[in-house]
């Protein structure tokens, strides 16, 4: 039997439909996937998900790519993925998540030990976002996949994650495409 999912991608939905969608979560316990890209929900719908992901303990794939999420519905997922163990995927693709959200989400991987999957291509992302995911990658045993290509990461964060990467024993896919990683960059890269 096929898990339970829901697909609300394209739907133009409110901040009204996402807070219900929130709250159906938080009594829900058999929905696993759950797809809302392509919908504009912002900061307030992260928010309203990031509540509901503090209780529900079955959805294991949350796709947000192209949703307007800046740094502070980055910061509110955030807080949910310290306390939720259920989520193994997390696509905030296309989004407006800068440094201090990539902050956010490497404080969440510091604790998180289910995720494995976190996309994060074609946001804002610079070398202080990439230092502090590269923290984070230096104690998280469960991230096997780290997509950060079309974002503003230059030399000296990829510097930090080839740190990381000589460390980390669980991560087998990061991108990084798309970068202003240069010649040094991909040379400290190539030797992680």
């Amino acid at each position: 039997m096929t898990p339970p999912n829901i697909n609300l991608s394209s739907d133009a939905l409110t901040n009204l439909d996402i807070e219900i969608i929130g709250h159906a979560l938080k009594v829900n316990q058999s929905l696993t996937t759950l797809l809302l890209f392509r919908n504009e929900i912002g900061d307030n719908g992260a928010r309203a998900l990031s509540d509901a992901l503090l209780v529900n303990q079955s959805l294991t794939t949350l796709l947000l790519f192209r949703n307007e999420i800046g740094d502070n519905g980055a910061r509110a997922l955030s807080d949910a993925l310290k306390v939720n163990q259920s989520l193994t995927q997390l696509d905030l693709s296309g989004n407006k998540i800068g440094n201090n959200g990539a902050r956010a989400l490497s404080d969440a991987l510091m604790v998180n030990q289910s995720l494995t999957q976190l996309h994060l291509r074609g946001n804002k992302i610079g070398d202080n976002g990439a230092r502090a995911l590269s923290d984070a990658l230096m104690v998280n045993h469960s991230l096997t996949t780290l997509w950060l290509y079309e974002n503003e990461i230059g030399d000296s964060g990829a510097r930090a994650l080839s740190d990381a990467l000589k460390v980390n024993q669980s991560l087998t896919q990061l991108d990084l495409r798309g970068n202003k990683i240069g010649d040094n960059g991909a040379r400290v890269l190539s030797d992680a």
